[in-house]
C-alpha cells in the first residue's frame, strides 16, 4: 500500500497529467449541437433590464403559522420569511414575514406566493427604486403557493412570462430577490431538474423547476429568469438540512404561474378539473402483483362516489395508461393535468383491467377543497407472521381513527418495525381493505388470502385516516 509521503507526491501528478496538452486531443467533426463555446462574460445589461421589475413584499400576518404548511419552521423543510420582528405585546401578537414579488402587468399587478402573504393583516411593496406602497390582495391559492397583490401606479417595469415547458434542464437561469432582507440580490445556476414534488403541504398541485441558483428565506416570489429576459419561475422553497441555502431550490413553473394568475385576477379564485379518484404511481413490485409489464400508468387506489370516474366507470385497482391519447407520464403530470382542465370537460381514459385495455369516458367537475383527516392508534395485540398483528373492524375502533362507523376491513394494530409490513411502510390504525384484489373481513380470510399469494408479493389496499392506497409485502424468506 503506498504510505501517505507516495500518494502526497503522486497527487500533484494526478493534476498535471488531466490538464496536460501531450495526448492526442479528441476533435469534432461538427459542433455538439446546443453548445456554446462563448460563454457571456457578464449578465449586468440583462440585470439592468429586469432587476426593476421585481419588487419586496412586507407581510404582517397574526403570530400563529399559517396551518397550509406545519414544517415551516423545520430546518429541513424552510420556507423563505425573512426572520421575524418584534412581537407587539398582548392577546394579539403580529410578526413581519418578508418576501419578494415580480411585476407582470404595468398597471401594478404584482405576483408572489401565497406563503408570504398567507393571514397578512397589512401587506406593503417596495420599488426597486425606493418607492413603497400600499398593496391589495387580489386572490390567493393556496394549492399552488401563488398570489397576486395590486398596487395603485402606472408605466412600471414588467417582466415577461416565458414557456417554462421549453426550459431544459442545464439552462442557465438567474434568481432575483431579496433575501434575508439585505436587499435585492441577484445570483445564478442552472436548472438542475423538472417535474420536481416536495409534497409540502397536503393537496399541493407542484411540478417545481428545480435549480441551484442561490436563494434564501426572502427570496420567495421573486423571479427565477432565463438569459433572455423572460420569466421562467417564481421561487417557492428550498430543501435545506440547515435552514440555508445547500444548493437545491424550487421555482414554480411559469406556465402554472401564469394560468393560476389569470384567473385570480379575472375571477379572484382557481378553478380546477375533477375526476375524484386517489392515484399513486406504479413500481416494478405493484406492477409484479397486477400482472402488468411494465410500470407505465398510474394506479388508481381510490374512486369516489358517485365522482366523474365513478360513473365513467373506473374501479380501484385500474391502471391509467393514457389521457385522451397521451400516454401517462407519472401520477404528478396527470394529476396536474387533470386540474389544469376545466370542469364540464370530456375525457377519454385509457386504463388496463385485469390485463385488458378498454376505453373509458369521464367528465370533469370542479374541485372542492378537501377536509383533513384526523389519524388515531388502537393499542397493540397479537403478532403476525408477516411482521403485523391485525383484528376486525369495529364501530368502536372506527370512531377511534374518525372512520365511518361501516368501514370494512381488518386494522392493524401492531406493526414489528423490523419486519416485512414495517419495511412496506404499514403503519398502526391502517385498515387493510382487500389481499390480492379480494376484500377482506376475517382474519381467517386474511391468512387464507395470504397463503394462496404464494412467493409473489402481497398487495394490500389499506385505508389510512380515509384515504387508501395500494402497498405491497414480501414474505420475509425462512
Amino acid at each position: 500500500m503506498p504510505t501517505p509521503k507516495i500518494l502526497a507526491a503522486i497527487a500533484p501528478l494526478l493534476i498535471v497529467c488531466a490538464c496536460q496538452k501531450s495526448q492526442p486531443e479528441v476533435t469534432y467533426a461538427s459542433a455538439p449541437p446546443n453548445i456554446s463555446s462563448a460563454a457571456p462574460q457578464s449578465y449586468a445589461p440583462l440585470v439592468v433590464r429586469v432587476a426593476p421589475a421585481v419588487v419586496t413584499v412586507h407581510a404582517a400576518l397574526r403570530v400563529h403559522s399559517p396551518q397550509q404548511f406545519p414544517f415551516q419552521n423545520e430546518p429541513f423543510f424552510r420556507w423563505f420569511f425573512g426572520n421575524p420582528g418584534s412581537q407587539q405585546q398582548g392577546a394579539q401578537q403580529i410578526e413581519h414575514a418578508l418576501g419578494s414579488g415580480v411585476l407582470v402587468r404595468s398597471d401594478g399587478y404584482i405576483l408572489t406566493n401565497h406563503h408570504v402573504i398567507d393571514g397578512a393583516q397589512k401587506i406593503s411593496v417596495d420599488l426597486s427604486n425606493g418607492q413603497t406602497f400600499s398593496a391589495k390582495l387580489v386572490g390567493s391559492d393556496a394549492l399552488s403557493d401563488l398570489a397576486v397583490l395590486k398596487i395603485e401606479a402606472t408605466n412600471l417595469p414588467t417582466l415577461e412570462l416565458g414557456d417554462s415547458d421549453k426550459v431544459q434542464v442545464g439552462d442557465v437561469c438567474l434568481a432575483i430577490g431579496n433575501p434575508l432582507g439585505v436587499g435585492e440580490t441577484v445570483t445564478n445556476g442552472i436548472i438542475s431538474a423538472k417535474g420536481r414534488t416536495t409534497g409540502l403541504s397536503n393537496g399541493s398541485f407542484e411540478d417545481f423547476l428545480q435549480t441551484d441558483a442561490p436563494i434564501n428565506q426572502g427570496n420567495s416570489g421573486g423571479a427565477l429568469i432565463n438569459t433572455t429576459a423572460e420569466l421562467i419561475g417564481i421561487n417557492s422553497q428550498i430543501l435545506s438540512t440547515t435552514g440555508g441555502f445547500i444548493g437545491i431550490g424550487f421555482a414554480i413553473p411559469s406556465n402554472m404561474a401564469k394560468n393560476v394568475m389569470d384567473q385570480l385576477i379575472k375571477t379572484g379564485k382557481v378553478v380546477r378539473g375533477h375526476l375524484g379518484v386517489g392515484i399513486q404511481p406504479l413500481n416494478s413490485s405493484l406492477s409484479s402483483s397486477l400482472g402488468l409489464p411494465n410500470t407505465n400508468g398510474v394506479l388508481i387506489n381510490s374512486v369516489e362516489p358517485n365522482g366523474p370516474a365513478a360513473k365513467a366507470g373506473i374501479q380501484v385497482g385500474d391502471v391509467i395508461t393514457a389521457l385522451n391519447g397521451t400516454p401517462v407520464a407519472d401520477a404528478n403530470t396527470f394529476r396536474n393535468t387533470i386540474a389544469s382542465t376545466q370542469p364540464g370537460t370530456d375525457v377519454t381514459l385509457t386504463v388496463n383491467r385485469n390485463g385488458k385495455e378498454m376505453q373509458l369516458h369521464a367528465k370533469l367537475d370542479e374541485l372542492k377543497p378537501a377536509q383533513p383527516n384526523v389519524e388515531a392508534q388502537p393499542q397493540p395485540t397479537s403478532g403476525h407472521q408477516f411482521g403485523m398483528s391485525v383484528e376486525p373492524m369495529t364501530p368502536g375502533i372506527a370512531s377511534q381513527l374518525n372512520l365511518p362507523s361501516n368501514t370494512q376491513g381488518l386494522v392493524v394494530v401492531n406493526v414489528d418495525p423490523m419486519g416485512p409490513a414495517a419495511n412496506a411502510g404499514l403503519q398502526t390504525g391502517d385498515v387493510i381493505v382487500q389481499v390480492n384484489r379480494q376484500p377482506i373481513q376475517s382474519v381467517s380470510g386474511m391468512r387464507s388470502a395470504l397463503e394462496k399469494s404464494g412467493s409473489r408479493p402481497v398487495l394490500l389496499l389499506i385505508n389510512r385516516g380515509g384515504q387508501t392506497v395500494f402497498v405491497t409485502v414480501s414474505a420475509q424468506a425462512g
